[in-house]
């Protein structure tokens, strides 16, 4: 009886093996599906989000004054070059000539919520032509720096 329980175990032990494999295999499906509904749950409403936040022509002809004391007042008007990330904006007159803001002057952005949200370049002689950038492109185009990118600026900086 006893080379009878070992066989017995033995192959009881088979079987709840090729079961446990096949119940894996059933199972993977099943985990996969379930990673895609999880991640489609989390990325739909992400895209969803991201899209309602595109930043505007407006936003950034707002966010350039808001980040330059020396443009205060200034209505600048915008126009996308690469949506969310790169903007050519265009002031409606000259800053004064005391201000020193001159061509290759360099200023950060602030958006309405009062963080630094990108940084713009002055274009030309008169500093009436200005490339903007939103977010990282403004830190990979030496505008700001990356510790300054979302910083609180409750005042627009100076020089």
């Amino acid at each position: 009886m006893n080379e009878l329980s070992t066989r017995l175990a033995n192959l009881g032990d088979a079987l709840e093996a090729a079961a446990e494999a096949d119940l894996a295999l059933a199972r993977r499906p099943r985990r996969r599906l379930t990673i895609a509904a999880l991640a489609a749950a989390i990325l739909i409403p992400g895209v969803a989000y991201a899209a309602d936040r595109l930043i505007s022509n407006h936003d950034v002809a707002r966010s350039l004054p808001a980040g330059v004391l020396e443009l205060a007042g200034m209505k600048p008007t915008c126009t996308t070059v690469v949506q969310n990330v790169e903007y050519h904006c265009v002031l409606d007159r000259e800053p004064a000539h005391e201000s020193g803001v001159v061509q290759g002057s360099v200023y950060e952005t602030v958006d309405a919520t009062q963080h630094v949200n990108g940084g713009c370049r002055a274009l030309n002689q008169t500093a009436t032509e200005w490339e903007c950038y939103i977010g990282q492109a403004a830190v990979d185009q030496k505008i700001i720096g990356q510790d300054f990118l979302g910083a609180v600026q409750t005042t627009p900086g100076v020089g």
